[in-house]
């Protein structure tokens, strides 16, 4: 098994989707900001390596990023992947940043001669955890084809959508639904509370309805038993992801009310001071606002994601 796969980045996703790598047979080599975060991979196979530029012989490089400038950083900046001799055949990047950020990463990547895919994902770590991650790429299709085994082993579903940073786009539209769902879903599930349906039996109901979907299926968990410790996904990470949705609408010219709407119920719930926890807060916060003080359950509930 040789390390042909490097790997940047090791917060909740990428943890679970470089496990999937490792238990499908590929080779990774992995580094971390926080070296104690990539440390626990050793014992499933991984190599730990001590800098940025000790991926550069890896034949496809994997990163999964919080920005824009931080996927700068660990590409250009100080030690960074392609600022040694020894350069990597191909960029792989995951992360959920702007189209007009990858178009320059892009452009940097390929004067140097380094090929470039934009992969964003569905999906927080738990899904990847399961093997349900939905990936959905833009680049060249040759470059797709070459990469596309690698996507199959941490994914139940893997799409190439076009050329340039059409996956960008793709991911922005994704999580702008991602926010407008979650703050409908904490509205009409207050709005059922309060009117007197428990909160559990309401949720079972709307996953087994025409509305349901996996999303709304392993959200609750979480929202019937106000377990927002474990989280998935930061309040601020999705205002931020609201912020890139809305400046795409601009860009085109797309009206969106309901996402307009959204961004300023995130903006809120972070200006409240809620920082790390999982985003789903937000049902509490909505309940507040109704005037109601919601409970914990304290249930076991099925989030759907069970082999």
């Amino acid at each position: 098994m040789s390390n042909k796969i490097g790997w940047i980045g090791l917060g909740r996703m990428g943890e679970a989707m470089v496990k999937r790598l490792l238990k499908a047979g590929h080779g990774v080599s992995v580094w971390n900001r926080t070296r104690s975060k990539a440390e626990p991979l050793v014992e499933y196979g991984a190599q730990l390596v001590a800098t940025k530029l000790d991926l550069a012989a890896c034949e496809v490089v994997f990163t999964m990023v919080s920005t824009t400038d931080d996927l700068k950083e660990v590409l250009f900046g100080e030690g960074g992947l392609v600022t040694g001799k020894t350069l990597p055949r191909v960029v792989v990047d995951s992360s959920s940043i702007s189209q007009e950020g990858s178009a320059e990463i892009r452009q940097q990547l390929e004067t140097l001669g380094v090929a470039y895919l934009c992969t964003p994902v569905s999906g927080n770590a738990k899904v990847a955890k399961a093997g349900k991650l939905l990936t959905v790429s833009s680049g060249p299709k040759a470059l797709y084809d070459q990469v596309e085994p690698y996507l199959q082993a941490m994914a139940r579903k893997v799409m190439w959508v076009g050329e340039g940073e059409l996956a960008r786009v793709w991911k922005i539209a994704h999580n702008t639904m991602f926010g407008v769902i979650i703050q409908n879903l904490c509205e009409i599930t207050v709005l059922a509370e309060k009117a007197g349906i428990p909160r559990n039996v309401f949720l079972e109901s709307i996953n087994d309805s025409v509305l349901g979907s996996m999303y709304t299926r392993y959200k609750t968990p979480v929202l019937s038993n106000l377990d927002f410790e474990h989280v998935t996904f930061t309040p601020k990470l999705l205002l931020k992801d609201m912020d890139l949705g809305m400046a795409a609408a601009k860009a085109h010219g797309v009206p969106m009310p309901a996402a307009a709407a959204t961004r300023e119920s995130i903006a809120r719930m972070v200006g409240h001071g809620h920082d790390n926890v999982d985003f789903s807060i937000l049902l509490q916060e909505t309940a507040k606002d109704a005037g109601l003080e919601i409970q914990p359950l304290n249930l076991k509930i099925s989030d759907g994601l069970e082999s």
